[in-house]
């Protein structure tokens, strides 16, 4: 359980992400998965970083149960700031990120796969932002990179998901696979990025983020200010006791 780091291939490290039973994430969890992240890009010998996860879902997000049992606001600003970190240490990465997405892939697991580098989705996957329902704000940063501007804001209001094929459509997502094959087709592009020459491929991220039109860590930090408006009007608590509740009485 955890962030765990391996190195199935030379120039490629896997990193994956492990929080029973759904991949939400504690506040350390975020900074945990940052380190791990920013160690694999710093790694000389590593040209290309997969990101995976074990369990049902890719990521569901920040750990609202944490949030909401920790005392006045010190669990929600650390769920931000983790989360900021684990976004920019994806993007800010030295070499390019690989994620490879099963089941569902909610809130903050938004974040991580728009700033990767390019995503390989199983058939089950699922795309989509909570975060009204949540009492939160923000990652529409990062979902606008993954669908078209008003598509996102539909999603966005509405909280519905999209599916790992209309992704592909969209061009968002490189390759859609039987999820049995996820990990395969995961490591067979990571293989063919990590075959580059380990200078030119850190060249080549840096130039691309450097002709980035958006930057997306200050778009997501201008939306993240609106979550502590939500929070200080009393609407974010509301909504966040609803849905611990709710997940309680389905026990």
């Amino acid at each position: 359980m955890g962030v765990s780091t391996s190195a199935p291939q030379e120039g490629i490290t896997v990193v994956t992400v492990d929080f029973p039973p759904v991949n939400a994430l504690p506040v350390q969890g975020w900074y945990d998965l940052a380190a791990a992240v920013r160690a694999a890009g710093a790694d000389p010998k590593v040209r290309c970083v997969v990101l995976t996860a074990a369990g049902r879902g890719f990521n569901a997000g920040v750990d609202i149960k944490e949030m909401q049992r920790t005392t006045g606001h010190d669990a929600l600003i650390g769920a931000n700031r983790g989360c900021y970190e684990a976004f920019a240490a994806v993007y800010d990465c030295e070499v390019p990120v690989v994620a490879a997405v099963h089941g569902f892939c909610l809130g903050g697991g938004i974040g991580l796969v728009g700033n990767a580098d390019a995503i390989v989705a199983a058939d089950d996957a699922t795309f989509g932002l909570p975060e009204l329902d949540r009492g939160a704000l923000g990652a529409a940063t990062h979902l606008a990179r993954l669908v078209p501007q008003h598509l996102m804001r539909a999603l966005y209001y509405t909280s519905r998901t999209a599916t790992a094929q209309e992704l592909h459509q969209h061009g968002s997502v490189w390759r859609v696979v039987p999820r049995e094959h996820l990990h395969d087709a995961a490591l067979e592009l990571a293989r063919e990025i990590a075959a580059k020459d380990g200078c030119l491929i850190r060249l080549a991220k840096a130039a691309i983020n450097g002709i980035d039109p958006v930057d997306v860590r200050r778009s997501y930090r201008f939306e993240q200010g609106f979550t502590f408006e939500a929070n200080l009007s009393g609407v974010a608590d509301k909504h966040r006791d609803a849905f611990v509740s709710s997940k309680e009485d389905r026990r």
